[in-house]
């Protein structure tokens, strides 16, 4: 197949394309490149690079291609507050302008990332995809009108499936160190300190970033009947944990860290369990290669191998909003409709 990735050099898209590749898919990638330099490791390219916004992205660009999974966003929480103008433009209006290009083009299938923080805070509620969506932040928000737009586009020559995903955590090649598990164990490794904000109690759904990507390359395999127009949340029942049972974990690995309670001053606190048994009704073949102990395991050694150190948890290179907000210049260029 000839696969169209948008987002395909970041943190989830580098793990994407190489399982692509490993599976005989030819792979366009569109990609800003906003994040350049910021990679731990060398990492699988594309067969095809387009460094666009994927709001400028033209029938030109995506004819041709018989899968189109769309990652590129604005992503996270902190970082769609930099600016929530521009986080609904990228997140909401490019990817419904996406999707009509891959209509018009006559591109069947069109795989969206979405993230299980539409759901908001759970209490005690254990949310399927048929919960109500009430998401708690821009990015969330987002998230929920892109899909919802989308949706009503499907048709019999149109299938799209959006992929809610759990928190993501684990290795890539182009690190993320803003994300808890990786934030938790990086600050033990690099300076002796397991900082947890608040009193540790909220629940966090958990998935690698690489067993994201096989879930993708999974539901676009998947017999078009099967998976057309669906939510699917995308993680494991088993792999839900309280902030303080990842923080424990760091521990076990780290004995030496000291465990810090500092106040919470955020203002969307995230506490929320979510049901994924659509997605092993949907799959029954597909299963998680990680756990969060194998994939912390996993990161540790790569702390190891790279010599992480305090510069590096301190700097930008591994912190996304940091880096955005080094590069707020040339997002306010593409704003304007201008390539970086």
């Amino acid at each position: 197949m000839k696969v169209f990735v948008t987002g395909h050099a970041g943190y989830i898209g580098v793990h994407l394309v190489d399982l692509l590749k490993q599976h005989g898919h030819t792979v366009t990638g569109c990609d800003l490149y906003l994040f350049r330099g910021c990679h731990m490791e060398p990492f699988i390219r594309a067969d095809k690079e387009i460094i666009k916004d994927v709001r400028e992205l033209t029938v030109e660009d995506v004819k041709g291609h018989d899968c189109i999974i769309h990652l590129a966003a604005i992503s996270s929480d902190s970082i769609g507050e930099l600016d929530p103008g521009m986080t609904f433009s990228v997140n909401r209006d490019g990817s419904i302008h996406l999707a009509r290009l891959a209509k018009q083009c006559g591109i069947e299938r069109f795989l969206f990332s979405g993230s299980c923080s539409v759901y908001g805070n759970s209490g005690s509620n254990n949310f399927d995809e048929n919960a109500t969506l009430n998401p708690p932040s821009t990015y969330a928000r987002s998230k929920a009108e892109a899909e919802s737009a989308i949706r009503d586009m499907a048709d019999e020559d149109f299938s799209p499936t959006f992929l809610r995903n759990a928190k993501a955590y684990g290795f890539s090649p182009m690190l993320r160190v803003d994300l808890i598990v990786n934030n938790l164990l990086a600050g033990a490794f690099s300076h002796g300190e397991i900082r947890i904000l608040g009193d540790g109690r909220p629940w966090r759904p958990l998935i690698h970033a690489r067993d994201i990507a096989r879930a993708f390359v999974a539901v676009m395999n998947a017999p078009r009947v099967v998976v057309h127009n669906r939510a699917i949340n995308i993680g494991d029942n088993h792999e839900d944990y309280r902030v303080k049972d990842i923080a424990d974990k760091v521990e076990e690995l780290i004995p030496d860290a000291e465990m810090v309670f500092a106040d919470d001053t955020s203002t969307c606190r995230k506490d929320y369990h979510i049901n994924f048994d659509l997605l092993y009704m949907l799959l029954p073949d597909f299963r998680l290669e990680y756990t969060l102990g194998s994939g912390m395991d996993e990161l540790h050694q790569k702390f190891k191998d790279y010599n992480f150190s305090l510069s590096d948890f301190e700097g930008d290179r591994f912190f996304r909003v940091r880096t955005l907000k080094n590069r707020f210049d040339e997002l306010s260029y593409a704003e304007e409709g201008i390539s970086v």
